[in-house]
This record gives C-alpha cells, structure tokens and sequence, in this order.
C-alpha cells in the first residue's frame, strides 16, 4: 500500500475511535441497539439478572477497552464511572473484578452471533445506489486462524496433520459472506482445519441459506465447480469467480 494511502487509512481509524470512545454515550450505541443484542442473547439462550454490568454495558465497555490508548480494565472501568456520574447514576465501584466476571460469562458464540445481526442490519440500510445493477452482492472468503498449544484447543481444532506431534499448534478453519455494499459480515462459520465436510465448499454450503433469491454471489476459483453453480441457481442465486 502506498505510504499516503496508509497515513490517511490510518487518521480515519484515529477519527473513528475518537468518535466512538468521546460520544455522549457508550461506545457503539448507535450500531449496536438494545434489540439486537437481546436478539443475540435469546439466541444462545442466555438469563441474565439484573446488575450494573449487564450484557450491553458489559460489551459496550470491553469494545471501548479494546479501542482506547489504555486497554487496562481499570481504566475501562473509570469511563463507566464517569459516564454513570454525567447521566446522573450513582458510580459504580471502581473494582475490576465485576466486570472481568461478567466478560467472562459472554460465551464466544454470543460474539460471532452478534457481529452477523449488525451486519444485516447495516446490509438492510444501505442506499439502493450501492447495489451493483440494483442487486445485492455477497462475497465469500475463506482463511485460517491458529491459537494457543493446549490440550483442549488440540482436541476441538487438531493441527496440520503434516506436522508431527507437539510441534504444531492448534488450527481452524472460518469463512464468511460480505456485503460488497457495506463491507459488513452478514454470517461467519468455523470447523475444523482438516477432515471430511471441513473445506471452504463445505462452509459456503452451510452459509449461503441466509441469501435470497436474485443475490449474487462474488468467490474465488474455489468455488467454481459445477456442482455449486447448480445448487446456487437451484436457490435463484448467480456465482460470479474465476474459471477452477
């Protein structure tokens, strides 16, 4: 990337969370509504009593934690207090226990079940005029990610089965369909690195119910067999990619 093209790439990252950690509110109010996380939360069929560090406020406050300069939760836990104090609510304690408990109890899916509700609903709110022919557009990638070497993760996530034993580490697979219009996820999968039913296809196939008839689907030569441009156009679905 071009040097001036990664000073401005990274003011506007600057501006971003500027604008998200200085608002009137917590960080994302605007994107991430009470509706849509109560959605996430009946999803993972999760109860919740009712406390100062509830799954909104809990997230809300980990997402500034992880945005700000000083990513300490005691310094995430004075911005609550402080924002408590200007809306006119009695300070929370300025311990950090509490709040480490409650990020702890939001369970990883609660995570990747969420990011895909916002990214429909941006989908939904984005100008006709960004669709491609007044159509909507879906690309799908896959990748892999790699994680600590612990005996849990090696059972759920063996790793490449071309290394040898204890010197490799744990990895999976993911994939996920984008919204060309708005950059956002709009669903996400994982599985395992290796194995029958384990490959990018197998993930798109789990994926793709989530579009509607007339979408087009943007991939790689990955993806273009005619077993898969079949199954799309059996769901009214068109498959733009590169010949295999």
């Amino acid at each position: 990337m071009h040097h001036s093209k990664q000073v401005r790439l990274q003011q506007q990252i600057r501006f971003l969370r500027r604008q998200f950690l200085q608002g009137s509110d917590l960080p994302f109010n605007d994107v991430l509504s009470k509706p849509i996380i109560m959605q996430a939360l009946s999803a993972i069929d999760s109860c919740w009593k009712q406390r100062i560090y509830c799954p909104m406020v809990t997230l809300w406050v980990f997402l500034g934690q992880v945005l700000s300069a000083a990513h300490s939760c005691r310094s995430s836990v004075a911005r609550l207090i402080a924002f408590r104090i200007s809306n006119g609510q009695s300070p929370c304690s300025s311990a950090t226990g509490a709040y480490c408990q409650a990020r702890s109890r939001l369970p990883e899916k609660f995570f990747s079940i969420l990011a895909c509700l916002v990214g429909r609903k941006l989908d939904s709110q984005v100008d006709s005029t960004w669709r491609w022919k007044g159509r909507r557009v879906y690309m799908f990638d896959g990748s892999t990610v790699s994680m600590p070497d612990t005996a849990p993760n090696q059972e759920a996530y063996p790793q490449n089965p071309t290394q040898k034993s204890g010197i490799g580490f744990p990895i999976a697979r993911i994939g996920a369909l984008t919204s060309l219009s708005c950059g956002a996820i709009i669903a996400f999968g994982f599985c395992r690195y290796a194995g029958k039913g384990q490959g990018e296809v197998s993930l798109l196939r789990k994926l793709w119910d989530i579009l509607a008839r007339g979408d087009v689907l943007l991939a790689d030569s990955l993806i273009c067999n005619w077993t898969n441009i079949a199954m799309l156009q059996d769901r009214g679905l068109q498959l733009v990619s590169r010949l295999n």
